[in-house]
């Protein structure tokens, strides 16, 4: 719930104040983007430090549930009866793999994971939309409530899924159709 800054306008000579909280609580955004078509399928799941003390369980397994529940809604935007393979493309964060999503890959075999090799973000399609998600929802933006910031992300998710040519514009046109050259 610390927010992003940015560059800001300030009165000249003076430092311009920045309201924090010493909140640790964050909001973890899961995202898929169908890059035929720029339909984005998404989760967020937040993390409340008091909670996480509670429960016991390690960040690695609350993640791997929450990704487990993001192929879930995978599985449901782009049923078997209709898609005969759906391929995420995938890093090698440790929630990425363990029982539940295994246990989820099971359930829908007609998805599967890609995987990247370690230290390329670059590769990952999806990384082009966290910047522009994050400018829209969260940049100079002080946050008083956990719900404030997830209905922030909401509405900037809601953004870019009310509008796919956006989201194909920011995969580039060598993920669509329309922009190859003509031969």
């Amino acid at each position: 719930m610390v927010p992003t800054l940015t560059a800001t306008l300030g009165v000249k000579g003076r430092r311009p104040v920045i309201g924090t909280r010493d909140c640790k609580d964050v909001v973890h955004t899961f995202a898929s983007a169908n890059l035929t078509t720029g339909a984005v399928t998404s989760r967020l799941y937040g993390s409340r430090t008091r909670a996480r003390r509670k429960d016991g369980l390690s960040k690695t397994k609350r993640m791997q549930v929450a990704f487990a529940h993001h192929l879930l809604d995978v599985a449901r935007a782009y049923p078997a009866t209709a898609w005969r393979e759906v391929v995420l493309i995938i890093d090698n964060a440790p929630w990425h793999r363990g029982r539940p999503v295994d246990w989820a890959l099971r359930r829908f075999p007609h998805l599967s994971l890609y995987r990247l090799p370690p230290y390329s973000p670059q590769l990952q399609p999806i990384e082009r939309l966290w910047r522009p998600l994050r400018q829209r929802a969260t940049h100079n933006l002080l946050f008083d409530e956990m719900t404030e910031l997830q209905q922030a992300l909401r509405s900037g998710l809601g953004y870019f899924r009310t509008r796919p040519h956006l989201v194909l514009k920011l995969f580039g046109s060598l993920w669509t159709t329309t922009g190859l050259p003509e031969a």
